[in-house]
């Protein structure tokens, strides 16, 4: 080789060494959770590192659906998505256009239409828009590419259930405003749309009510937790925190943005001592109490004998209805031990004044829960709200109008939809996250309220079951999972509880039965688990490894 040919092919070698290879990804549209329908259509892909624009009809929600696209595709390919246009939507050049479409009946319908032009999502309303938006986002490579190509198809979607919830209980464990929003990023990223928020229990009430200073004065804190399973031993540390009325509006509203309905819940009569530590007047023995710093079922509940009683849960619920637009309010129900109403003068004398009678296995005190629920539900339905409550309420024989949650069981809820009720299936036995994912060693797994869900169970399920009769099944509204944090002490135990859990939850919601398939699904699960690293959220990874 003579000199001038290897100064060539160096001066060759130099020049391409820098340049970096280019590559590009396919998006896959098979996500979590999976479309209903998904067809691949002639034709070539659409480069997004084309995109000229993404333009919008309709007014803020669909304005605010473009720049959280834009947002979000600034984090996937390399340069920034620089417009966002208004109507009309004619945009020269590649483009990404979000639209409404009246002619779709289902409020969350939506559609996406790919080519090599432009992908179109079209929905009913800007909620279907923006399940259309998270379902292109799962569909793209995590983190940044080099090229992203989305194939021509045409996917058109809808969920299986309208009522799509997740729980959070903060008041055994209170977490802040930005744990919260984060937490609502999950549940967008899922397409649920519905955030039960847990907000006072025996350990802690976590909400300001102005008219009752006391319950986040007094209420909010507790002087110690018992440390391990009520072990008697306590670690002595002053524990609490609430949410300021303006701190709620702030999260009301940040759920609002995805779509995301928050339902409070102020659970009564029982599960009531962080109340009651605050006004113990509201008690049968009026005291003295404590907030309590163990977990379990105590006895010490609001009483239902007295007026002030009733005076204190409207009084809770016009400013929670104030803070809180959704059409539903939980009013809990659940665990609610009659032992202080058996020797209480008041109560004793409420039964015999109301013509409380039981009827079959019921006792006296089973009729007043019942009188005490019904009341505070009509209270509710005069101002226009419905109540939810768990199904310890079948045995109260509360107004059929009442939601049913059945949690201990799909049981109560076949029997609530024999009864009338509207359902939320919700049992222990495959919907509850507080309890363990895995099998490993007891010595390697944090310290948890026990049980065992792994993600195969969550999947599982059937949320409505062949005891349901056909023409009572329309019953059943929806489903949901619920997060106890009597040991969910960190955040970061929180995230690993509910993922990956939360995509099989997910399925249940939106994917039709027949459709459901565990080894294909893991495969989807796997390319989401990898935008929960992205976000830096835990999950237990034991599924996958």
């Amino acid at each position: 080789m003579n000199t001038k040919t290897s100064f060539f092919l160096l001066l060759f070698f130099l020049l391409t060494s820098n340049v970096p290879s280019y590559s590009q990804v396919m998006a896959d549209f098979n996500v979590v959770p999976l479309p209903q329908q998904c067809v691949e259509k002639k034709g070539q892909p659409f480069d997004l590192s084309t995109l000229m624009a993404i333009s919008y009809e309709g007014g803020e929600d669909m304005q605010r659906n473009a720049r959280f696209l834009a947002d979000y595709l600034s984090k996937v390919v390399k340069q920034e998505v620089g417009i966002i246009g208004v109507r009309p939507l004619k945009v020269k050049g590649p483009a990404i256009m979000l639209k409404l479409n009246s002619k779709m009946s289902e409020p969350e319908r939506y559609r996406i239409t790919v080519n090599d032009k432009s992908i179109v999502i079209e929905g009913a309303t800007p909620a279907g828009v923006f399940h259309g938006i998270q379902t292109l986002r799962k569909a793209l490579p995590a983190g940044k590419q080099e090229g992203v190509l989305v194939p021509a198809v045409v996917v058109d979607d809808v969920p299986r259930f309208a009522y799509r919830g997740m729980h959070l209980d903060v008041a055994r464990h209170f977490y802040g405003v930005d744990c919260v929003k984060s937490y609502l990023d999950m549940l967008a990223l899922h397409n649920i749309n519905i955030f039960h928020f847990h907000l006072t229990d025996d350990q802690g009430w976590r909400v300001e009510i102005k008219k009752y200073p006391r319950l986040t004065e007094v209420g909010a804190w507790r002087r110690r937790t018992v440390i391990g399973r009520n072990t008697g031993l306590y670690d002595w540390k002053r524990y609490g925190g609430f949410y300021t009325q303006e701190e709620i509006r702030e999260i009301v509203k940040y759920a609002a943005e995805r779509y995301i309905t928050v339902i409070p819940e102020i659970d009564m009569p029982g599960h009531m001592e962080a109340a009651l530590a605050a006004y113990p007047e509201l008690g049968c023995t009026q005291g003295p109490y404590e907030v309590e710093p163990n977990w379990g079922v105590f006895d010490d509940i609001l009483c239902a004998g007295r007026e002030k009683t009733f005076e204190f849960v409207e009084g809770v619920l016009d400013e929670l209805m104030q803070l809180f637009p959704s059409e539903y309010i939980h009013i809990g129900g659940d665990e609610a031990p009659r032992t202080r109403w058996k020797t209480c003068a008041d109560c004793q004398r409420r039964i015999k004044e109301e013509g409380l009678k039981p009827k079959g296995k019921q006792v006296a005190e089973d009729c007043l829960q019942g009188y005490f629920m019904k009341r505070v539900e009509r209270y509710l339905n005069a101002k226009g709200r419905k109540a939810i409550g768990w199904d310890e309420l079948l045995d109260c024989d509360v107004e059929p109008s009442t939601t049913i949650m059945s949690w201990r069981g799909a049981e109560g809820g076949v029997e609530a939809s024999k009864k009338g009720h509207d359902v939320i299936m919700v049992p222990t036995s495959w919907l509850y996250f507080d309890y363990y994912q895995t099998k490993e060693d007891e010595w390697s797994k944090p310290l948890l309220i026990g049980g065992y869900v792994p993600l195969e169970k969550v999947y599982s399920f059937e949320p409505v079951p062949d005891a349901i009769p056909e023409n009572l099944r329309g019953h059943v509204i929806g489903v949901q999972a619920n997060l106890w944090t009597e040991y969910s002490y960190a955040w970061e135990l929180v995230e690993y509880q509910v993922l990956p859990r939360m995509g099989a939850l997910a399925e249940l919601q939106w994917v039709q039965p027949e459709k459901k398939d565990y080894a294909e699904y893991k495969l989807r699960q796997k390319r989401l688990n990898a935008l929960y690293e992205l976000h830096g959220w835990k999950y237990c990874p034991v599924e996958f490894k």
